[in-house]
């Protein structure tokens, strides 16, 4: 079982791995398959922002919440912008965004929890989904990487959060998801000139054509993470990208933006007692 995303039905995928070490996690990405939405959203879209009937989009969280043995009114997402805000989440929280776009928690990119039975959930279509895992202390977390929030260091933005609270960064597991990979992302000067300001000590870009460049944000992520203390075992990736893999994602790309999103989600099942 080399790949990290392993999956359970034609709908959605697990990190299996993680299951090892605590039976209560549910950590995944859904596919596009196997929903209710139709034309540019076929068939499993789970953004409400993008078009798509609000209605059947609803049909399609509660479609998997069932399957995950979730309940939708405790799943949170947020309002995404692309920036580097991450935030503390609770019981409290439970519901927003689940169900009307409008009560989404807004200007975030990253959620996190230390809180058993809410399911922390973010949609994607190309950017990084990067997963975080304290088994020590029963933390889980979850950002939205694109290149933007990639260069601002959102991924390091959720680590320092939880180190500055006491979790010992050995104990972090992370896992960064399925993303574009550096075949299909392509971007200018103008991003390459951001990537180069974090002075990365690999390389993670290749010049294609005069000033178009062929980028792997999952390993910016990687990097970034190693550099700030992640032991590198700790960090896993998948071999899914969403462009080559489009009979099982959509992609913001490759769809020319008229597409739908895939949701990555994150949570502990509350205690059985």
């Amino acid at each position: 079982m080399n790949e990290l995303f392993q999956p359970v039905d034609r709908s959605y995928f697990q990190i299996e791995k993680w299951k090892e070490i605590d039976s209560r996690i549910v950590a995944g990405f859904s596919s596009k398959q196997d929903g209710f939405s139709k034309y540019h959203y076929e068939s499993n879209n789970f953004g409400f922002h993008v078009g798509d009937q609000r209605e059947v989009v609803k049909q399609n969280r509660q479609a998997l919440a069932e399957k995950l043995r979730f309940p939708l009114d405790r799943w949170i997402f947020a309002e995404q912008t692309h920036g580097r805000n991450v935030r503390y989440v609770d019981f409290e929280d439970r519901g927003k965004g689940a169900k009307m776009y409008d009560t989404s928690l807004p200007n975030t990119d990253g959620l996190y929890t230390d809180q058993q039975g809410i399911l922390l959930a973010l949609v994607f279509a190309d950017c990084v989904p990067i997963y975080f895992f304290s088994p020590v202390d029963q933390k889980v977390g979850i950002v939205h990487a694109g290149w933007r929030g990639t260069v601002n260091k959102v991924a390091i933005q959720l680590v320092k959060k939880w180190v500055r609270e006491g979790t010992a960064i050995e104990t972090i597991q992370v896992a960064i998801g399925p993303s574009i990979c550096n075949r299909c992302y392509f971007v200018d000067n103008k991003v390459i000139d951001q990537v180069d300001s974090l002075q990365l000590r690999e390389k993670v870009y290749e010049e294609k054509t005069k000033g178009q460049f062929a980028l792997d944000l999952k390993k910016v992520n990687e990097l970034l993470l190693r550099e700030f203390g992640i032991p590198k075992d700790k960090i896993r990736i998948t071999n899914y990208c969403t462009s080559c893999h489009s009979h099982l994602f959509f992609s913001h790309r490759k769809d020319q933006g008229k597409t739908g999103r895939m949701v990555g989600f994150i949570g502990i099942r509350e205690d059985k007692r």
